[in-house]
């Protein structure tokens, strides 16, 4: 039991930032809020037939899914059932690298998880008995990754998008979107619509999103955090646009977000 994370040999590296297996008891809470990244995700639930995701108001209504799905990335937080999360498996997709994988217009991927036989037929579900039949996650995570080798195919992001991805990782600044457009030679319209094919969303929120990751990632390891050194480092106008961004992707403010944090930095203990 444990989790185990690898990352893939080339060329499915191009498209994958790693793979991953979870295989342990369920913690004492109940719910957790899975923060966004910038990337689309794999889930495979080795545990239970179905995958589950609650929505975030008072109902938590639950919205199921396939044992095994592919979608995002999450414009904003989720929540999920601890209690299915016992055996289960992954793959974290840089962004852009599901379109590429999938061939699939990257928004009908964040609109909701699909099933991976809706995509890949009889395939995918000889995938999740293999797995399924396998004793250890590194043997698991071996399976997986030669059946995803064995589908990829040469990375079909357009050399515009590559590029802004690119700049943008460097630094996420709205500001820079104009320029990054004029760079290409495209339209706003041409480029918007072409980034949020390939990508999952507008430059804006994607940029919008790699600057708010940063500063969850560097909050999450200090003891005291003095928020407004790090909205101005962060490049937010005051702390409240950083509160306001936290609600906005997270669906709490930062103080809340530090007060729960878990052992996870993107998984935030719930009840």
């Amino acid at each position: 039991m444990g989790h185990l994370v690898v990352t893939p040999a080339p060329p499915l590296d191009a498209l994958v930032s790693r793979l991953w297996d979870w295989d342990m008891p369920p913690p004492g809470h109940h719910y957790e809020r899975v923060l966004p990244v910038p990337g689309a995700g794999l889930i495979i639930n080795l545990h239970e037939n179905e995958t589950r995701v609650y929505s975030d108001d008072l109902e938590r209504r639950c919205l199921r899914a396939p044992a095994a799905v592919i979608g995002g990335p999450c414009l904003r937080s989720q929540i999920i059932d601890t209690a299915e999360q016992v055996r289960v498996m992954g793959v974290v997709f840089h962004p852009g690298g599901a379109h590429a994988f999938t061939g699939e217009d990257h928004t009908a991927l964040v609109a909701r998880d699909i099933g991976l036989e809706d995509l890949f037929g009889y395939s995918a579900h000889h995938l999740r008995e293999q797995l399924l039949d396998t004793p250890s996650a590194a043997q698991r995570l071996a399976v997986l990754e030669q059946w995803l080798q064995a589908r990829v195919y040469t990375p079909q992001l357009a050399p515009e998008v590559r590029h802004a991805l690119g700049e943008l990782e460097r630094l996420p600044q709205v500001t820079r979107i104009a320029s990054l457009v004029r760079d290409t030679g495209l339209s706003e319209y041409r480029f918007g619509r072409l980034f949020r094919r390939q990508v999952g969303m507008g430059p804006k929120r994607y940029a919008r999103l790699m600057r708010f990751r940063r500063v969850v990632d560097a909050a999450y390891r200090c003891e005291t955090v003095d928020w407004s050194s790090v909205a101005f480092d962060g490049g937010y106008g005051d702390q409240a646009h950083l509160i306001h961004e936290f609600r906005d992707f997270a669906g709490m403010t930062p103080t809340a977000f530090m007060a729960a944090r878990g052992p996870y930095p993107n998984h935030v203990p719930l009840d």
